[in-house]
Parts: structure tokens; sequence; C-alpha cells
């Protein structure tokens, strides 16, 4: 069993998540009423996803985060028609959601190269407004990350997640036998013979009432969204936060993974998912895994042992459940084959759903044009 003492607190700076910024729109130019003439219209502000980008790099590098699309020319006898302002474009990374001051989301970027129109400039004066040129659209707005990965590690503190990072692939995440070493979400990439590459994000760790943002539960959870499947990681020996809180089996560990998840955001209990029980190299791990499998088979046939508020609503499906050592590495190759085996038929599922679509599709265009021949 893990029994964690005193959490060493640190700051949560170094990772950027969440970013307010104020743009503006450029003016539009004057107009010429003399000769009827129209000013520019004011330049735009964009938000581009770009790969290499981060919500840090931007806070340094514009540290007043404010964003100004540029003036629209004034009409002239030489141009009677005003050139555009420049527009302004902000490079941001992938995964990110725009909202307005009120929470709303306006807007999401996932792809490089996605676009999103942050804030229109204005007219340039022209007859209808007698030559007169109009501000552009102002507004504040909250950049928020989420991240993108093939596999999200999802677990309590001091799993074993990111020593099991360190194994899979070549990220350094920070590694210590003390609840919450990890306190920002880490990247790494599992790099395969035939190079393919799968990515994996380790969240820092959950505590019961993460759902209600407790222990900054919606900071970490958050990230989960974006995750195309979810791997469980919870030590065989069980777990303990400190030694006010109650001792967790690993069973138990697992529902209370699970109902976090599910009262945080039903849909992610839906993600395909697989299970990787860690410290199977300590005593006694063996016949704590036997005990656990049986408890998996069936795992409504133990629920009367539970508290009610433990027990989640839909319990999580497993492609895989398996046992592994991030000690001695025992069956850390076998995750790396399983993980990639899922990934790789998700994909295949994905693919097969937009045939059917297209087919379904072209079905129906067909069966239009002879309708329509038909017809006349």
């Amino acid at each position: 069993m893990v029994r964690c003492g005193v959490a060493v607190l640190r700051k949560y700076s170094n990772f950027i998540d969440d970013l307010r910024v104020y743009v503006r729109g450029g003016t539009g130019g004057m107009g010429y009423p003399n000769l009827g003439g129209e000013g520019g219209r004011g330049g735009d502000v964009w938000f581009v996803a770009r790969e290499r980008t981060t919500l840090k790099s931007i806070r340094q590098k514009y540290p007043q985060k404010r964003f100004v699309g540029g003036a629209g020319a004034n009409s002239s006898v030489k141009a009677l028609k005003g050139e555009k302002g420049k527009d302004c474009e902000v490079h941001v990374p992938l995964g990110i959601s725009v909202l307005d001051d009120d929470g709303k989301q306006i807007g999401e970027l996932n792809a490089a190269g996605e676009r999103f129109l942050a804030a229109r400039g204005g007219l340039g004066g022209s007859l209808a407004t007698n030559f007169l040129p109009c501000k552009g659209q102002r507004r504040t707005v909250h950049l928020d990350l989420k991240l993108i990965a093939d596999v999200g590690l999802v677990g309590f503190p001091n799993a074993g997640k990111s020593s099991l990072l360190s194994k899979i692939s070549h990220a350094k995440p920070e590694i210590a036998n003390y609840a919450f070493t990890t306190i920002q979400p880490e990247l790494g990439k599992i790099m395969y013979a035939d190079y393919k590459q799968i990515s994996v994000a380790d969240l820092p760790g959950l505590i019961e009432g993460a759902h209600a943002n407790k222990g900054m539960g919606h900071k970490f959870l958050k990230h989960v969204e974006r995750t195309k499947q979810l791997l469980l990681v919870v030590d065989i020996s069980g777990f303990q936060l400190s030694m006010k809180t109650q001792f967790r089996t690993a069973f138990e560990t697992i529902l209370l993974l699970t109902k976090e998840l599910e009262l945080y955001k039903e849909e992610l209990v839906t993600k395909p998912a697989l299970l990787a029980i860690n410290k199977i190299d300590l005593p006694c791990a063996k016949d704590n895994l036997g005990e656990l499998m049986t408890q998996l088979e069936n795992p409504q046939d133990f629920f009367h042992l539970l508290e009610e508020e433990m027990i989640p609503e839909n319990t999580l499906e497993f492609r895989e459940v398996i046992p592994i050592s991030t000690y001695t590495g025992e069956g850390i190759e076998e995750l790396k084959t399983c993980l990639r085996k899922s990934i790789d038929a998700q994909a295949e599922q994905v693919n097969e759903e937009y045939r059917k679509k297209k087919l379904l599709l072209l079905q129906t265009s067909k069966e239009e044009q002879t309708n329509r021949s038909w017809h006349s």
C-alpha cells in the first residue's frame, strides 16, 4: 500500500492552459465626400492554430495581451478606394477553445492552419456612413487549452503515471516518492519500429472530489476531453492520500476514478479505455492481482460491499488489462503493443464510418439525379 504524506506544494505556473486577451479590429479609413471615395476597411484579428506554439510563449512575447488590427487607409484623390488595414494574426496552440467573457464557446481550433476570426475590422467611410469610418469590433476573450493526445494517463497521485510515461516514451517527467509530483500535464510520444507514433499525456493525479474542482480537478480533468483513449493506471496495493483519508483498494480506486470522470463529463466514460495495473513487483501483488481480476470480471457482484456514493452509473469496459511494473519493466512492451492495437482499431473504425457516410452520400446523390431525370 502507498501512503502519501504532506504534499509538496508547487506553483502551477510553468504550464499555462488559460489566457485572457484583448482583441480589437482596426478602424476603417476616412471616406472622400467630394469624389464619393470609400475608406479602406480596418484589419481583422485572427487566431491561427500552429504546432509548437504555447500559451506561455504568447504571454511572454505579448505581455500586454492586446492584439489590434491595422487601420484602413483613407480615401484620396490618388486612391478613391482606400486599402484594407493589415490583419493581425496570432498563432495559438492546437486544442484551443475560444470563450467570451461569459464563458460561452465561440470558436475552436484543433488542427494546424485552422483560423478563427476574433475581431472584425471596422468599415471604411462611405456614403452609407456619411464618409465617416467605423471602429472595429472589440472584446476580451479567453483562450482555453485542452491537450490533444492519443492516450491520456488517468490515476490517483503516486500510481506511477510519470514513471510509466518515462518508460514508454522519451519524455522526462519529474518522478519522486510523494503525492502530486506531476503538477502540470506532460506530453510524450511512443515510437514504434515502423515509425508509427502515439502521443501520450500524463495528467496530474486526481483526488476524490476532482469533479467538483477539488484539488484543481477541473484544470486537470479538462485535458482528458480531447484524448482519444484513456489508460487508467492503478497501484495494485491500493492508495491512501494521507493518514486523514480512507484507504482504497485497487478495485475501489478504479471505481472512484470512473466516478470522477463520469461526474465531470458523462461522455468521458464512453471513450475506449485500457487498464495498467502497476507495481506488480511488490510482495503480495500476485494475490491482490488475482482478487482484482475476479472483481473486474463481474464488478456488479461486489457493489454491495461499497459505499453508494463510490459506485458509478456506468463501469468502464477495458479493452485490455495489463499488469506492469515500471520498476522492473515487466509488462511494458506488452502495454505498448496493446496501446498500438487499440489506437489502430479505433482509427480503422473511424475510417469505416467515414467510408459508409461517403457511400451513403453518393447513393443519395444518384437517387436524386435519377428522380430529377424521371420528372423531366
